[in-house]
Parts: structure tokens; C-alpha cells; sequence
């Protein structure tokens, strides 16, 4: 194959994936973002308590100490 019939077929595939817009379901999306994920969070939460912000002893990035 020449490289003029390589170069229009990969154009003719750049535009077809640039024009190309598919269906989308908003309800499944906005109940995605709403985040009914409370009980994963509260999961996360009691596992990481030692990072959970409790106002003591906060880390400064860059100096690799802490601050009260």
C-alpha cells in the first residue's frame, strides 16, 4: 500500500474518532457524581483515623517535620 492511501485512511480514522459523539446516559452519570458511596467513605475513614483531620499535628510538606 502507498503511503497516499496509508495517510487517507488514517486521516479518514482521525476524523471519524474526532467527529465521533456517543450516546450518553446523564441519570447513570449524575447518580456517579451524586455519590451514594457514604458507606465506602466512612469505610475508608476508620481505616486511615490516624490521617483524619482532627486539628493536632499537621505535616508541612518540604521540611519533613510537623507542626502543632
Amino acid at each position: 500500500m502507498g503511503r497516499g492511501r496509508q495517510k487517507a485512511k488514517h486521516t479518514k480514522v482521525a476524523r471519524e474518532l474526532k467527529y465521533f459523539s456517543p450516546d450518553t446516559d446523564y441519570n447513570a452519570l449524575e447518580r456517579e457524581l451524586a455519590g451514594s458511596d457514604d458507606d465506602k467513605y466512612e469505610e475508608d475513614l476508620s481505616k486511615w483515623s490516624e490521617y483524619a483531620d482532627d486539628g493536632s499535628d499537621r505535616y508541612v510538606p518540604g521540611d519533613g517535620s510537623q507542626r502543632a
